[in-house]
C-alpha cells in the first residue's frame, strides 16, 4: 500500500505548491474572471434590458398603428358617407335643374302655341275679311250696275256723312 500512502515531504511540497498558485490565482486570475462574468453578467442584463425596450416598442408600435388603421378605416367610412351624400345631393340638382329645363320647355312650348294660334287667328280673320270684302263688291257691283241706283247709293251715304 505504500503507492495509497503518500510521503510527508510530498504532502508538504504539493501544499506549498498549491498555496503559491492559489495566491497567484487570487491576485492576478480571480480578479480577471470575475470582471469578465460581471461584464457578461452586463452585458446580458443590458441585452434583456434592450429586448424587453424593443418589446415595448414594438408593442407601442403596434398598438399605434393600429390607431393608424382604425383612423384611417374612420376616414374612409367618413369618406364614403360624403360621397354618398354628394351623390344624393348631385342626383337631386339634376332632378331639379331637369325639371326646371322641362319648365322652362313647357313655357316655352306655350308660348309659341299661344303666338301661333295667335297668327292663325289674325292670318283667318284677314282671309274672312278679304271673302267678306270680295262678296260685299260683287254684290255691290251686281246692285249697282246702272246708273240711276249709283246715284241713290252716292246722296244716301252723302246724307250720312251731313247728319254725323
Amino acid at each position: 500500500m505504500e503507492l495509497f500512502t503518500p510521503d510527508f515531504g510530498l504532502v508538504f511540497w504539493m501544499f506549498v505548491a498549491f498555496i503559491i498558485l492559489f495566491i497567484i490565482l487570487w491576485k492576478w486570475g480571480w480578479p480577471v474572471i470575475l470582471n469578465n462574468m460581471d461584464a457578461r453578467a452586463d452585458t446580458i442584463d443590458k441585452g434583456v434590458e434592450y429586448a424587453r425596450q424593443a418589446k415595448e416598442q414594438l408593442d407601442n408600435a403596434r398598438a399605434e398603428a393600429q390607431k393608424y388603421v382604425e383612423e384611417a378605416q374612420q376616414r374612409q367610412a367618413e369618406m364614403l358617407r360624403d360621397a354618398a351624400k354628394m351623390k344624393s345631393q348631385i342626383i337631386e340638382e339634376a332632378r331639379n335643374e331637369a325639371s326646371l329645363e322641362a319648365k322652362k320647355v313647357m313655357d316655352a312650348a306655350k308660348v309659341s302655341i299661344e303666338q301661333s294660334r295667335k297668327e292663325a287667328e289674325l292670318q283667318f280673320r284677314n282671309e274672312v275679311s278679304k271673302f267678306s270684302i270680295d262678296i260685299a263688291e260683287k254684290m255691290v257691283r251686281n246692285q249697282l250696275k246702272d246708273d240711276k241706283a249709283q246715284s241713290e247709293l252716292v246722296n244716301k251715304l252723302l246724307d250720312e256723312i251731313e247728319k254725323n
